[in-house]
């Protein structure tokens, strides 16, 4: 008789983002004439920029011709994106990677669960609360944890909750861990974290001989020049952390699917007997086995994004994206809301009005205003009282919508 993974078992029945669409279509079956604004689930709205639509189309071109055709590619990717990341997004931060460490797949999102591969379950998680979903979830099906508590925390699992009161940034945990996972810029909150903060975080790795699972996925959107992008711009980084990078939100490739992980040749864990073991090694056998690599096509649209002329395009859409955060934080603090981040990041953090739970904040705005965000308990127990606003949106959509929460809840 087949059997099922029971750990599916432990997760909540509805995933956030399917109850948030079922409560969105209940009030517009209900409203058919509403304009509802969605400004939730953190997908982008503009098209990509010419520069890799055109790299785009030459590469599906090249696949016509017998003498450019392209099957299987290298499960680790192509040679020249990875020269380009190397060059173009590390070497300018300091930062020194050779082509064995990068290894390109379709999204972070994968690369963050698959990671988990590599890693005996007996390790101790610890992760910030609110959280990415994706972080709590994937550990809960692959075993790693009990059942879930009244408050929603897993048995096993370590979290870290990010308080109003410590600047949404996690304290050390007490309890001794294996592997931590960081996110900066924070989503959901738009937190970030100074270069002291980080090494911190790298130092206390060190000293409790644990890994750090930093996800960077938001960095292109920091705009501070002083704060870090990536965690191997701290000294002793390569010795304790794997880096997360993603083309999503970046470039527009929510719908193209590319992203990158960094394991540096330095990173080591024990086995069973204790020797020390390279990470790098076990991730490359990992996706040589498991995955089929990244289509061409998609790749050389990648590498067209730090291209001389790829790259002012990409940058005027996210700065797009920013002005969109700056109007909403900017309109909401007028209407006397308290916002947190869209300065550094595409995420605003607000607290809800009338101390008002998440979930009743999201029917509120939903039925006086006709705006859709995100509350902010679905990422976790410390969300609750919170909620998130996405900056991926068309101007026109967020000026309405600003203008709406400003004329129903000032």
């Amino acid at each position: 008789m087949a059997r099922i993974n029971d750990n599916y078992l432990k997760l909540k029945a509805g995933y956030l983002f399917p109850e948030i669409g079922r409560r969105v279509k209940s009030f517009a079956d209900a409203n058919p004439a509403a304009k509802i604004i969605r400004l939730g689930i953190g997908d982008v709205t503009r098209p990509l920029p010419p520069a890799i639509l055109e790299a785009f189309h030459k590469a599906v071109d090249d696949l016509g011709q017998s003498q450019t055709f392209h099957g299987y590619g290298p499960e680790q990717g192509y040679g020249f994106l990875i020269d380009v990341l190397i060059d173009k997004v590390y070497k300018p931060l300091g930062v020194n990677l050779h082509n064995g460490e990068i290894f390109i797949s379709d999204g972070s999102k994968c690369d963050t669960a698959n990671i988990l591969d590599i890693f005996d379950l007996g390790n101790k998680v610890a992760l910030g609360d609110p959280v990415y979903p994706v972080y709590n979830d994937t550990n809960v099906m692959i075993g790693r944890s009990g059942e879930a508590d009244p408050k929603g925390y897993y048995q096993g699992l370590v979290y870290m909750p990010c308080l109003e009161e410590n600047g949404f940034l996690p304290d050390f945990p007490t309890d001794k861990v294996d592997i931590i996972y960081l996110c900066f810029p924070n989503n959901p909150t738009g937190t970030t974290a100074s270069r002291e903060v980080l090494k911190k975080w790298v130092d206390f790795a060190l000293a409790n001989d644990a890994i750090l699972f930093f996800d960077a996925a938001y960095e292109a959107f920091i705009v501070d020049p002083v704060l870090p992008r990536s965690i191997y711009e701290i000294e002793g980084a390569k010795q304790c952390a794997i880096e997360f990078r993603s083309f999503s939100k970046t470039a527009g490739f929510t719908g193209v699917r590319c992203a990158f992980t960094v394991v540096p040749d330095a990173l080591t864990a024990t086995n069973a007997r204790g020797e020390r073991i390279q990470l790098n090694r076990l991730w490359n056998r990992r996706q040589s086995t498991k995955f089929n690599g990244v289509s061409y096509p998609v790749q050389k649209a990648a590498a067209a994004v730090y291209s001389e002329q790829g790259w002012p395009q990409v940058k005027a859409i996210i700065d797009y994206y920013m002005e969109n955060a700056r109007i909403i934080r900017t309109g909401l603090q007028k209407a006397g809301l308290t916002v947190y981040g869209g300065e550094n990041a595409p995420y605003l953090w607000l607290k809800t009005v009338g101390g008002l739970s998440s979930w009743d904040f999201f029917d509120k705005l939903l039925r006086e205003c006709h705006v859709v965000g995100t509350p902010g308990s679905g990422f976790g127990p410390s969300g609750e009282g919170f909620f998130r606003l996405s900056a991926f949106g068309d101007r026109d959509n967020i000026e309405e919508a600003v203008a709406r929460i400003r004329r129903n809840l000032a």
